[in-house]
């Protein structure tokens, strides 16, 4: 695939240099504009990267936007958040016949409007001057239509696309044993105290479980201080931030995976977790119940004081075998066909042409 870029703004992310990358070795040419300095690495197809300031104070950035629009005559400006990444964008293509794809990833949507009521107005326009949206949960695209309100007819195209995972990597000879993982941020939204306090609860017949605490941050010394607390100290092991490769592995050798956090969108480790057949327990969360049946293919928890009745349910239900049988082909099968990261790319590039220039 050659022709006319797509014009990529958002954040110096991981996000959005993964999602610039996987459309470049798609085909699809591409110009980034992020707000400080991003971390990719060079492609044939990444034209150009420019820095541009997404503050909201700064009113010349939608001058700057423009004239990158005039420069490479894009297919398309896809900006990564309704928030003043979002709002910038639709003012830079107001009048040049480019349409605006908007991703929206969670908290624009759901927490930011929250805060004035200048940023419920700022992006709500940011939703009123794009063509499309684009979320990895319905919920966001709810909140969305709920924020932008008086559409006319049917509004922008509104689309699901996770943004999902690799191919998960050949580790012959690594199987699942008696362990649960737990592999986000050290921070008060994910609540990892409350699955070390959980783990703690489980009855003596859990004994020879082990609790995996991966990734880090500024809870860890107090999570390590807790697990001492609580006497399980000897039974949870506190690996740190892990490579790809490292992460892998330990998804392979858990039975279960625990995420708690009080929201969420759709998390790329609940998916890579689901391929490589863990067992979830997870918030019961509005995203999560797009991946997740109670029961069926997961486990919910919405009272956190019930987290450890939860985890046995899932220790019996691994230990019984009706998991490997049932559950976990299902889950398998579900990322296949819906959370491949190259699938995600494709159903981006069959959006973008869709979308066709709006009338001046």
């Amino acid at each position: 695939m050659t022709g006319a870029p797509v014009l990529m703004v958002g954040s110096a992310s991981i996000h959005v240099a993964r999602v610039a990358r996987g459309l470049c070795e798609a085909g699809q040419p591409v110009v980034l504009a992020t707000h400080g300095e991003l971390a990719i690495e060079p492609h044939p197809l990444l034209l150009d990267v420019a820095q541009v300031d997404f503050s909201v104070a700064r009113l010349d950035t939608p001058y700057r936007l423009r004239r990158l629009v005039r420069r490479w005559s894009p297919r398309v400006l896809h900006a990564q958040q309704a928030n003043s990444v979002g709002w910038h964008a639709a003012r830079a293509v107001r009048g040049t016949g480019v349409p605006l794809l908007l991703t929206l990833w969670g908290s624009d949507v759901l927490t930011l409007p929250s805060r004035s009521a200048f940023h419920r107005w700022m992006v709500r326009q940011a939703l009123l001057g794009a063509q499309a949206w684009t979320a990895d949960a319905q919920v966001l695209l709810g909140a969305a239509r709920t924020l932008a309100g008086g559409l006319a007819g049917e509004g922008p195209l509104r689309e699901w696309i996770p943004l999902g995972i690799a191919e998960p990597p050949a580790l012959p000879g690594v199987v699942a044993e008696r362990r649960i993982l737990s592999c986000r941020l050290h921070k008060p939204l994910y609540r990892i105290d409350a699955i070390l306090q959980a783990f703690a609860r489980l009855p003596q017949r859990c004994a020879g479980w082990t609790l995996e605490v991966a990734a880090a941050g500024p809870q860890t010394d107090e999570l390590r201080r807790m697990a001492g607390t609580l006497g399980i100290a000897p039974r949870v092991e506190f690996t740190g931030l892990l490579d790809a490769q490292s992460l892998a592995r330990s998804y392979r050798r858990a039975a279960l995976f625990a995420s708690v956090p009080e929201s969420d969108g759709t998390s790329v480790s609940l998916l890579e977790a689901m391929a490589a057949g863990c067992l979830p327990v997870l918030s019961d969360l509005p995203a999560n119940r797009e991946w997740v049946t109670e029961g069926h293919n997961g486990f919910l928890v919405g009272d956190l004081a019930r987290l450890d009745d939860v985890l046995l349910r899932a220790i019996d239900t691994w230990e019984t075998g009706t998991w490997a049988r049932d559950g976990q082909p299902f889950n398998r099968q579900l990322i296949r066909d819906k959370a491949m990261f190259s699938g995600n790319i494709r159903q981006f590039l069959q959006l973008y042409d869709r979308l066709r220039r709006p009338e001046p």
